[in-house]
């Protein structure tokens, strides 16, 4: 019976096993926004995304990528 017990206990995931990447993620696209605020689109080469009324919408990232730093891709015109 103990092993049962142990083998179902070690199948549960742990409750803070998984980190909130998203507060994180906002923080950053907020500071990319700010810091660049004639960026229109821009890339992490995961996800797309556009600045709408100041805020990043974003693609779904793709799958197995690995994020590198943000790139504006598309500059409002002067």
């Amino acid at each position: 019976m103990a092993g049962l017990a142990t083998a179902h206990a070690a199948d549960k995931p742990a409750v803070d096993a998984v980190p909130e990447p998203q507060q994180t993620e906002n923080a950053s696209l907020e500071a990319f926004i700010k810091a660049n605020p004639d960026c229109l689109e821009f890339t992490d080469q995961c996800s797309h995304c556009a600045v709408v009324n100041g805020v990043a919408q974003c693609s779904t990232a793709e799958i197995a990528c690995i994020s590198q730093e943000n790139r504006c891709t598309k500059r409002a015109s002067k």
